[in-house]
């Protein structure tokens, strides 16, 4: 089965210019936004053209089916606000790649996948979930983004293009082609990351409502002022994380919405994101106590505090048969120049678990730099990690 790598690196490009933005590489393509599901119009185009069957399920997942039960293979194709060419994007397009070059060399059987929403618009890794069975797609379209659309009304820019949820016992196994989106490979000077486990996330919004007030007049000892809790809140939760957490444990608050967000007035209102990650879901438990009782200890001094929704996922662990058809790939492909390495970053492998088993492999990001309009990859890395998958596919004769 030989790949074609001039093909391969065409069609990546062709698909960046969907939504293509900013300097450089930049690409603008969120969930549902046109430029999306025009996206995903051409990518049933070529699907169909590597002889495999499109289609669409209701949230807008977008499988090519191939005749008979085999591997998955695939990512996202969907954007952060300010994204990156190949985030998501080059797992699609290496599937695609293997997909056509298995057809052209009467290979095994193996169908592709960009799942929806992956990026999180409107909860975590959304079409996957939905797809696993983890989210109800009833639970689902109550989500909302940040502008107050739902869910509901988002995916019906998928229109009669959905169809039916594809059936997941017809394939054996999901392999997941990305970018490291972190700096360990890049700086290591080294090739491939065989992917060992990805780490669990916990997210909810937080409320504390104060008193809004005269940003002049009121006297310090006298304000309830939403910022400054959120600003106490900060630092009790970084003082008590210390005994819990590792250096790989992670926590971010992301989106903060004051209000009124006025240069006189005291702010009355914060809500802000919350969201942490660790590859022990007891240490995620342990880190959400310490959120919420400090959370409520600041409450106590003047505030209406309210939780949101908690959305997350379980840390999981990689197919030891799967993973070692990628080592045994990229030792031959880069001797000496790949690794094993958990992933810190979140990826819709996480949900296709619940239904098979499951690897992933990265590729080096120049400077580790993702989630912004400078992400890149050396063309030759990108080349490295088809092959490297490729190379894994053809010794998993026995799942495709």
């Amino acid at each position: 089965m030989q790949v074609n790598p001039t093909r391969f690196l065409s069609s990546l490009h062709a698909l960046r210019q969907f939504g293509a933005a900013g300097i450089g590489k930049g690409v603008r393509r969120p969930a549902y936004s046109e430029p999306d599901i025009a996206a995903r119009d051409w990518l049933a185009g070529e699907m169909r053209d590597a002889g495999l069957v499109p289609q669409f399920d209701p949230v807008g997942n977008l499988f090519g089916l191939a005749e008979g039960p085999g591997l998955l293979l695939g990512s996202h194709s969907d954007s952060q606000p300010e994204g990156g060419w190949l985030d998501g994007a080059l797992g699609v397009m290496a599937a695609l790649e293997i997909a056509r070059a298995a057809r052209d060399s009467d290979g095994p059987q193996v169908s592709v996948v960009s799942f929806q929403d992956e990026e999180g618009r409107f909860g975590v890794t959304t079409g996957s979930n939905v797809w696993s069975g983890a989210l109800p797609l009833n639970k689902a379209d109550g989500l909302s983004d940040r502008d107050g659309v739902t869910f509901r009304d988002a995916r019906a820019a998928v229109g009669a293009r959905g169809g039916d949820f594809v059936d997941p016992k017809r394939f054996t196994g999901f392999i997941e082609m990305h970018i490291e989106q972190g700096p360990a490979l890049d700086t290591a000077g080294e090739k491939i990351g065989v992917v060992d486990g990805i780490v669990g996330i916990r997210d909810m919004k937080i409320t504390l409502e104060g008193q809004q007030n005269h940003a002049g007049t009121t006297p310090m000892e006298l304000r309830r002022d939403a910022f400054q809790a959120l600003a106490r809140f900060n630092h009790l939760i970084s003082e008590r994380f210390r005994n819990v957490v590792t250096p790989a444990t992670v926590w971010t608050i992301g989106h903060v919405s004051l209000h009124p967000n006025a240069a006189s007035i005291v702010p009355g209102k914060v809500t802000f994101s919350m969201q942490w990650r660790d590859g022990d879901a007891a240490r995620l438990k342990r880190m959400e106590d310490i959120i919420r009782a400090s959370a409520a200890e600041v409450a106590q001094t003047g505030f209406k505090l309210s939780f949101g929704p908690m959305l997350g996922l379980e840390p999981v662990t990689m197919d030891a048969t799967l993973r070692g058809a990628l080592e045994e790939s990229a030792e031959a492909q880069v001797p000496g120049l790949w690794r094993r390495m958990p992933s810190g970053a979140l990826h819709d492998a996480t949900n296709v678990s619940k239904l098979m088993p499951v690897a992933m492999l990265f590729v080096p990001s120049i400077g580790g730099i993702s989630h912004d309009f400078a992400e890149d990859t050396a063309e030759a890395d990108l080349v490295t990690g088809l092959e490297v998958m490729a190379g894994a596919v053809s010794r998993l004769t026995q799942w495709a």
